[in-house]
């Protein structure tokens, strides 16, 4: 049973040795059992990998490649696995696939992950995504393959937009009818930093204030088939995620339908090409 925040190292990718391992042992302690991690997260493998020996058979590792084809996925696969001083990870997915013109490029690389679940290099396979295009790209993903997870944004910002809303309703539909997994990203952002110089490590701009962050955790988690979410990539904001996970109730429908009002006033975060600040 997956806990049901995923520790998104993505917040160590600028960060150092002993800055990464005490947020990542107070995760751990405060009851995290699973993390997310990918080559593209800055330092984030080089600085996690040292810490996996010793609490390799308490977490599940979920681990990523944005590589379309077979051997360079390949590549990266093996590179993961060395960096992380494991055998396998617990679960390999297609990253950043936003749209079906995506997904048709990505064949060769999906059937590597295919083939790294039949060979133990991973025991599931997956996809991810973030962007407007991409509820509409997995629900065609899952189709095609034979995947165990998704993992997308489900947060106001994008629930506002009717067809993100639409696609989304039914990529969750299909996800449990095929009993797939359910990770959430974005529980915490709000708008794109535009001319402000980023005051947080995310591309995007955050909520900050713990009972925002709060509300988005429940806002994400009330979501009919979310299993769980990804903390945001700013170490800082990692402690108040977990807290609002711990402490979470559901949303009530009033509750949500007026943040959902209140989201649709914000300024779109998608497409991530166009408004990320790195």
């Amino acid at each position: 049973m997956s806990s049901v925040a995923i520790l998104g190292t993505a917040a160590y990718g600028r960060s150092d040795a002993d800055t990464a391992a005490a947020s990542f042992h107070a995760a751990l302690d405060g009851g995290v059992n699973h993390i997310d991690i990918a080559p593209g997260y800055g330092l984030a493998e080089r600085l996690v990998g040292p810490l996996i020996p010793a609490v390799r058979n308490r977490i599940f590792i979920g681990s990523k490649s944005g590589k379309t084809t077979a051997d360079d996925l390949r590549r990266q696969l093996e590179r993961t696995l060395e960096r992380l001083q494991t055998d396998h990870v617990d679960l390999y997915q297609a990253h950043g696939v936003t749209s079906l013109d995506d997904l048709d490029q990505r064949d060769g690389a999906f059937r590597a992950i295919l083939q790294a679940r039949d060979e133990g290099l991973t025991r599931f396979v997956g996809v991810t995504g973030h962007d407007f295009g991409t509820p509409a790209a997995q629900l065609e993903a899952v189709r095609r393959y034979d995947l165990d997870t998704v993992m997308l944004p489900v947060y106001a910002g994008a629930l506002a937009h009717p067809q993100y809303a639409a696609d989304l309703a039914a990529l969750l539909d299909e996800a449990a009818r095929r009993d797939l997994g359910v990770q959430a990203i974005k529980v915490g952002a709000h708008r794109p930093w535009g001319d402000q110089v980023p005051t947080h490590s995310c591309w995007y701009e955050p909520f900050t204030e713990p009972e925002l962050l709060a509300r988005g955790v429940r806002f994400t988690l009330s979501t009919p088939g979310v299993h769980v979410f990804a903390t945001t990539g700013d170490l800082h904001l990692i402690p108040t995620l977990l807290q609002a996970a711990r402490d979470h109730t559901p949303m009530t429908p009033a509750e949500r339908d007026g943040l959902l009002l209140e989201a649709a006033e914000w300024p779109t975060i998608f497409p991530l090409m166009e408004h990320a600040k790195l």
